[in-house]
């Protein structure tokens, strides 16, 4: 069954392992969430469970919003997400789930809001290989061919320059190195995506080992 919570991002630190080894982490903070609702297959069609993060101030949450949160006994939330292939029965609306769900040396997924970088070329966006730079080249950082001449157009798909960042981005398998469940910090080995203050989703490893 799907565990998860939800969190947001403080930034990275180092930490050492019992043998010694330095380990870089990402502190997560996860305040308790709030069970939002319960979503069944007779009612939705699917079941799930929603939480919410991090409360709203009550001015910017429209009259659905405010009722949704009061069924639970709680305020608006900012970062609602829903869980699926949970365990309903250990679930109640209105409850509070703490970072204690995880334990050290569990492995998780961790989704989140990748930085926005801007317009950028080929080469950064797409990690392409740009042309020679010197010696009477006339080909330095462009896309390259747009495709073969028989089509008369450029297929879908072609790796052009454009937006880059701001999409929602999974990173797999990630380790829990410590759970602080006095300040509600999740510590997790490696990099997970977004800025430092961003919202992210922590679940159980889909591949898990």
């Amino acid at each position: 069954m799907t565990k998860g919570i939800l969190g947001r991002k403080i930034g990275m630190t180092q930490l050492f392992s019992e043998d010694g080894e330095l380990v870089a982490v990402t502190v997560v903070q996860a305040e308790p969430n709030v069970v939002l609702q319960k979503k069944t297959s007779e009612n939705d069609g699917y079941e799930a469970v929603q939480l919410g993060f991090a409360d709203q101030k009550k001015n910017n949450a429209n009259k659905p919003v405010q009722g949704h949160a009061q069924k639970a006994n709680t305020t608006p939330k900012r970062y609602i997400r829903e869980f699926r292939d949970a365990d309903l029965e250990t679930y109640e609306v209105g409850q509070e789930i703490g970072v204690d769900v995880f334990a050290v040396g569990d492995v998780v997924d961790v989704t989140g809001t990748s930085k926005g970088k801007g317009f950028q070329g080929s080469i950064k966006r797409h990690n392409q290989s740009r042309g020679p730079m010197s010696h009477g080249s006339r080909y330095h950082r462009r896309p390259g061919s747009m495709g073969v001449i028989d089509p008369m157009h450029v297929f879908k798909g072609k790796n052009l320059p454009g937006q880059m960042g701001g999409e929602q981005i999974t990173i797999q398998n990630l380790e829990v190195v410590k759970v602080d469940t006095e300040r509600n910090l999740l510590l997790i080995k490696g990099n997970v995506p977004g800025a430092k203050k961003s919202y992210v989703k922590i679940t159980s490893a889909v591949k898990g080992n």
